[in-house]
C-alpha cells in the first residue's frame, strides 16, 4: 500500500519524533516541529507515538490513495479535503481506494500533520525515518516530496472504516495566536547581556522573517544589547535563543546547528515550541516571558501527562 504524489506542495517532508542521541556528531534531533500534532494524528490512527508522517508546511500536496487508508490531519488549517469535499481536522477520516487527498489552502498556522495507519515506512536513518535537509538524508531521500514520489505505508490490521471519526479530547487541540507570547527560561549566558538588553528581550514584540525555516528562526525587532558578541563554541539546544552582534535574535528549531558561538539569552521551553512552530515567516510576531526552570518543567509534564494519558486510553 502506498500513496502516490501527484503534487508536492510547498514544502512537504516525511517526519517523525526525530533522532535522539547523535548530536554530538553535529546531527541535529530534526523531526516534527509540531511534535505534539504529529503525536496526536498518529493515535487518531492508531499508530505508536514515533511513527513517521507528513509534515507539510503552508501550501499542501496532492495524494492519491493507492489502497483503503485511515489518515488524520493536525496542526495548522490548510483546508484538508478528500476528492473536493473538505474534512474535519483533528480527526481519523477513511480514504478509499483510488481518492485524491489535497489542499485548499492556509487559513491558520503554518504546518500540518498528517499520519497513515501503518506509518509511512521509508527507511530509517540512525533510527530516525525524519528529513535532515540540509543533510539531504532521512525521509525520502533527505528530500521533499515531489511529483511521482510514492510513499510506502506500514501494514494495518482490523477494519479501517470503523476507526474513522475518533477525536482527541478539546484540551489537545491549541489554540493559536498570530502574536503568540512563548516562555522561555533566561540564560545560559543571560549575564552577558546587560539588564536593559534582557529588559528589551522579554519587553517587545520580534516579527519572525521571512528566511525563517526549519533550522532557526530569525527574528526582526528592537536591537537587544549584550556585553560580548560571541562566545567559545558551546551545544545549542532547541529553542536557544542567540543573539548575534546585531542584536536581532535567532531561535532555534528543529534542524538547528548542534554547536553555536552567540551568547544565548534564554531557551524557549519544549512546551511552547509548537506554539512557535506554527508561527508563519513574514507575517507572525511574538514575545516572549521569562519563567524559571520549574515551571518550564512542570508545563512539559502537564502537556506530555495529558496526551499521554489519552494515546494510553486510545490503545486500551
Amino acid at each position: 500500500m502506498a500513496l502516490e504524489v501527484l503534487d508536492g506542495g510547498w514544502l512537504t517532508t516525511v517526519q517523525d519524533l526525530g533522532r535522539p542521541g547523535y548530536e554530538r556528531y553535529g546531527i541535529p534531533l530534526s523531526g516534527a516541529m509540531d511534535f505534539l500534532a504529529l503525536r496526536v494524528a498518529n493515535c487518531l490512527v492508531g499508530n505508536p507515538p514515533g511513527a513517521a508522517g507528513l509534515e507539510i508546511t503552508l501550501a499542501g500536496p496532492t495524494l492519491a490513495a493507492t489502497e483503503p487508508c485511515l489518515v488524520a490531519v493536525t496542526g495548522a488549517d490548510l483546508a484538508f479535503q478528500v476528492d473536493g469535499r473538505e474534512m474535519p481536522m483533528w480527526m481519523s477520516v477513511f480514504v478509499r481506494r483510488g481518492s485524491v487527498i489535497s489542499f485548499g489552502g492556509r487559513r491558520r498556522g503554518c504546518r500540518a500533520y498528517l499520519a497513515v495507519a501503518g506509518g509511512i515506512e521509508v527507511p530509517p536513518v540512525l533510527g530516525s525515518r525524519s528529513t535532515y535537509l540540509p543533510g539531504r538524508f532521512g525521509g525520502l531521500d533527505g528530500r521533499a516530496l515531489r511529483p511521482g514520489d510514492r510513499l510506502p505505508i506500514g501494514p494495518v490490521s482490523g477494519h479501517l472504516p470503523e476507526r474513522a471519526g475518533r477525536k482527541p479530547p478539546p484540551h489537545l487541540i491549541p489554540a493559536w495566536d498570530d502574536c503568540p507570547t512563548v516562555r522561555a527560561v533566561p540564560g545560559p549566558q543571560d549575564d552577558h547581556f546587560p539588564p536593559e538588553g534582557l529588559e528589551t528581550f522579554f519587553g517587545s514584540e520580534y516579527r519572525v522573517l521571512p528566511i525563517s525555516d526549519r533550522m532557526g528562526y530569525r527574528l526582526e525587532g528592537p536591537p537587544v544589547a549584550s556585553r560580548r558578541a560571541e562566545v567559545i563554541s558551546d551545544g545549542v539546544p532547541p529553542g536557544a535563543v542567540q543573539v548575534p552582534p546585531d542584536g536581532q535574535p535567532l531561535v532555534m528549531m528543529a534542524d538547528h546547528q548542534t554547536t553555536g558561538g552567540y551568547p544565548k539569552i534564554a531557551v524557549v521551553i519544549m512546551a511552547d515550541l509548537p506554539r512557535l512552530a506554527q508561527c508563519v515567516p513574514g507575517e507572525s510576531r511574538v514575545r516572549f516571558r521569562a519563567v524559571s526552570v520549574t515551571e518550564a518543567q512542570y508545563a512539559y509534564r502537564e502537556m506530555m501527562g495529558a496526551l499521554e494519558q489519552w494515546e494510553r486510553t486510545r490503545a486500551e
